[in-house]
């Protein structure tokens, strides 16, 4: 249980982080990026020493270590740009609108024991995380460079729901497929380095083309960022290994309780206002979570 509420808070703050990244002038991008090597710090830290050396080219799992890594840095600036252009809220109800995809993957690659109580559960989480992140009002009264058009406001969510569920699905099967107490530090590292990487390079040729300029502020952000997001997903590999049998009710009680706190603390720090249809939607995640966790 501890492990799963340390999940949830801690991802709840890595969505929260990126409002006060805007309202700092922070470049996302950049803060994203050193993030990663503030992942790649912490991690090394907790498992004594970096882990990545030539062997780590030839182990199983490198292969998904470059597809997560890959996956981690597309997926974090999407929620990034979401969050701050569209709404907290909307971010993390559309990036753990995709709890059905881990699911039914855990069914069928798993064969974990599902009832009318879970799939009801199920069910009602989807109604709620699409009923919590309608958008009360579309600003028209804003500039046009600084409207929201309504097909980002359906394409966001679209893209998030479907990255962010092979993303959840691949922490599961490499958990269950390659991972145990003495390597799962390691593939965090290396996954996290991949991102890194990629970013870095990316960087270079934004710098270089003049389309950014360093940031300094963004490496503090970055290492304020990067230290619980190592954590978020070390906490969430605790709680898979933990329940293995049952990764089809850990996944969306983890998603849906993101979803309730995040929602409810950017209420509360960032005064962004909830409609009658969110809070509709915010009661209904609780029941799911009960339905999910009790069936």
């Amino acid at each position: 249980m501890l492990y799963l509420i340390g999940s949830i808070v801690l991802t709840s703050y890595l969505t929260l982080c990126f409002k006060f990244i805007q309202k700092h002038h922070i470049p996302a991008f950049q803060a994203i990026l050193f993030n990663y090597w503030t992942c790649v710090i912490t991690g090394s830290f907790v498992n004594g020493g970096l882990p990545i050396n030539s062997a780590t080219f030839y182990e199983p799992s490198f292969k998904y270590a470059l597809l997560m890594g890959f996956m981690f840095i597309s997926i974090f600036n999407i929620v990034g740009f979401t969050a701050q252009k569209i709404g907290v809220a909307v971010a993390s109800v559309g990036n753990k609108l995709s709890l059905v995809i881990p699911f039914i993957f855990s069914v069928y690659l798993y064969h974990d024991q599902i009832n009318l109580f879970k799939i009801m559960g199920i069910v009602i989480a989807l109604l709620a995380v699409v009923l919590t992140c309608w958008p009360a009002t579309v600003s028209t009264t804003e500039p046009a460079p600084h409207r929201i058009p309504l097909s980002l406001l359906v394409l966001v969510p679209a893209v998030l729901f479907f990255s962010s569920g092979l993303l959840d699905t691949l922490i599961k099967f490499v958990e269950h497929r390659f991972l145990n107490e003495t390597n799962h530090n390691a593939f965090l590292i290396t996954s996290f380095a991949v991102a890194g990487t990629i970013g870095t390079l990316l960087l270079f040729l934004l710098l270089l083309m003049g389309k950014q300029k360093f940031s300094f502020k963004a490496v503090i952000a970055g290492i304020c960022i990067g230290v619980p997001n190592y954590f978020s997903i070390w906490c969430l590999l605790k709680v898979l290994k933990a329940n293995e049998g049952n990764s089809s009710a850990v996944i969306p009680i983890n998603n849906m309780g993101i979803v309730l706190f995040s929602s409810i603390m950017a209420m509360l720090i960032f005064k962004e206002k909830l409609s009658t249809l969110n809070w509709t939607g915010i009661l209904l995640s609780i029941c799911a979570i009960a339905l999910i966790a009790y069936a």
